[in-house]
């Protein structure tokens, strides 16, 4: 058993959606765009002044991350689809607090 003193040599690990090997081209793209409607309504709801575009963006990126969600495939997908989804929860949540949808 020589080769048990050999160094451990790994492939470098990169970053994927679709870890079954097929592409996914709308699932991608649902993700990632809840993904990020989330974060921009989640910085949007701190501020109380945009409140209108917090609002709008956390219930579409809510209704959307629903969707994504049902029709996801990978374990990664819905891990970007539950981050946006609470993220544009607590967006909205945020952007009613400060005055709503007007």
């Amino acid at each position: 058993m020589p080769h048990i003193l050999d160094p451990v040599t790994q492939p470098p690990r990169r970053f994927t959606l679709n870890t079954d090997g097929r592409p996914h081209r709308l699932q991608n793209t649902l993700c990632l765009s809840v993904f990020v409607i989330g974060v921009f309504a989640f910085v949007f709801g701190f501020v109380v002044s945009l409140h209108v575009p917090a609002s709008w963006l956390g219930a579409v990126g809510f209704v959307t991350g629903l969707f994504s969600q049902f029709i996801s495939v990978t374990t990664p997908q819905r891990v970007f689809n539950i981050m946006g989804i609470v993220a544009s929860f607590v967006g909205v949540g945020l952007g009613i607090a400060h005055g709503g949808f007007v």
